[in-house]
């Protein structure tokens, strides 16, 4: 398949930014293209396929089995973007496990084109197919939740 020739060494180091762990991150990436070749579909933009890596590897964050694996194999911290408000902020990977428990799947792609992939406003709205100022408002709304959660964190015992 031309597209997994073409992309799959990105999409494998965009989903091992995610999960930290190399090997999920090649199961995640050569299951894609295994369902696609199944499905009969072989031309495909990257965005698309960005797009799936990343719902894939948030659908691994998900699971309770795979989260204490995760959180021992990279716990480290994550910082932010420069150009977020927060940019002293530093988000784990453990709150990124706990937002994707009350977030939409919608919000938490957001978190990790910003926070993981460091996309700029307009690429996240490339990739996501939806306008740069639609992509501005929840960004902004999801910064402040971010905020507000680390925040308290630290405030905790």
């Amino acid at each position: 398949m031309d597209a997994y020739l073409r992309y799959g060494a990105a999409l494998v180091r965009k989903a091992e930014r995610i999960l930290r762990d190399r090997e999920d991150a090649r199961d995640v990436v050569q299951a894609l293209f295994v369902e696609l070749l199944q499905r009969g579909e072989s031309a495909f933009a990257l965005p698309y396929l960005y797009r799936a890596v990343t719902n894939r590897c948030l659908n691994l964050l998900r699971d309770r089995s795979t989260q204490a694996r995760l959180l021992e194999h990279g716990g480290g911290a994550l910082v932010l973007p420069a150009r977020t408000n927060c940019e002293d902020l530093a988000v784990d990977l453990d709150l990124l496990i706990r937002l994707s428990r009350t977030l939409e799947r919608e919000q938490l792609e957001l978190l990790v084109y910003r926070y993981l992939d460091d996309l700029s406003q307009a690429e996240i709205a490339e990739v996501m197919g939806k306008s740069r100022r639609t992509i501005g408002k929840y960004l902004a709304a999801l910064d402040t939740v971010v905020a507000q959660l680390a925040a308290s964190e630290e405030g905790a015992p």
